[in-house]
């Protein structure tokens, strides 16, 4: 089943059927002269999936988004888009494309209105010559609308953004991406500096992207956050793949043991438990 989605110029775009490959990445790599950032990654983006990579601080995940993003080329390996192979050379190549990536500091103005940040650089426009004015009428209604069909209910768009919640400003960033023609949302640790309840507004926000028919890459540290809403499971540790899983391959437990080093943490465990006194028992 196709879905149907409205984008800012008005144009309905059909997308395709889930699970149709958007982006596909084959034994990509990047390298910083001598030093190698990132090998031998596998993985896709489909229609209406979740694609979460996860691994800990410097494991390359920042590498691997910036690649996916436009910012960085790659080194090694294929990129491909639609089935033709890309090699990006700035973000705006991969916006035309339909690749938009919001990073975790959302690159919003707290002291503007919702409907400001959520239209900022791209306003919308009326009238003619010296006449020609912002359009606030339509970008109000535009902005609630699109907020609305994203799940979050925001009937005063003219408040200050910097007073949401953390998860309802990434839901205004999630839903503009989508509005402005997005058919691949990169999310960048959106729930790193959330509590459990606000994580848990942004998980829904991606699973009404993922059902609106985009392709969602989820990037996180916490596979508690990735397994509800994921579809495949990327997972980094040191710059290379651990390997990539789709969801009926792979189960909480062993998401959550590799990525906690599994033996290792096992190991480690043992020498941390407290030497009891002999004849003592552990209450």
């Amino acid at each position: 089943m196709s879905h149907l989605t409205e984008t800012h110029d008005n144009a309905v775009v059909e997308l395709p059927p889930p699970g149709t490959p958007i982006i596909e990445v084959t034994d990509i790599g990047k390298s910083y002269g001598s030093v190698i950032a990132l090998r031998d990654v596998t993985t896709s983006v489909k229609t209406g999936e979740v694609t979460c990579v996860l691994g800990d601080n410097g494991a390359g995940k920042s590498t691997f988004i910036k690649i996916l993003a436009g910012a960085h080329g790659h080194s090694e390996g294929t990129f491909e888009v639609d089935g033709e192979a890309r090699h990006f050379s700035s973000p705006r190549e991969a916006l035309e494309l339909g690749i938009a990536t919001v990073y975790q500091d959302l690159a919003v103005v707290p002291l503007m209105p919702v409907w400001r940040n959520f239209f900022l650089g791209s306003e919308l426009r009326k009238g003619w010559g010296p006449l020609r004015r912002l359009d606030l009428k339509r970008m109000k209604e535009i902005t609630r609308s699109e907020l609305l069909r994203m799940g979050i209910d925001l009937r005063d768009v003219d408040q200050p953004i910097g007073t949401l919640s953390g998860g309802e400003r990434q839901c205004v960033a999630i839903a503009r991406a989508v509005y402005f023609g997005a058919r691949v949302l990169i999310l960048d640790e959106p729930t790193a500096a959330l509590g459990v309840r606000q994580s848990g507004v942004v998980l829904k926000y991606v699973a009404a992207a993922r059902d609106r028919g985009l392709g969602v890459v989820l990037i996180t540290h916490n596979p508690h956050h990735a397994y509800p809403v994921g579809d495949r499971f990327m997972l980094l540790r040191r710059g290379r793949s651990m390997g990539d899983f789709p969801k009926s391959e792979l189960s909480l437990d062993d998401l959550v043991s590799m990525m906690a080093g599994g033996a290792e943490l096992e190991a480690l465990s043992h020498e941390l438990q407290r030497q009891l006194p002999e004849g003592e028992v552990e209450s």
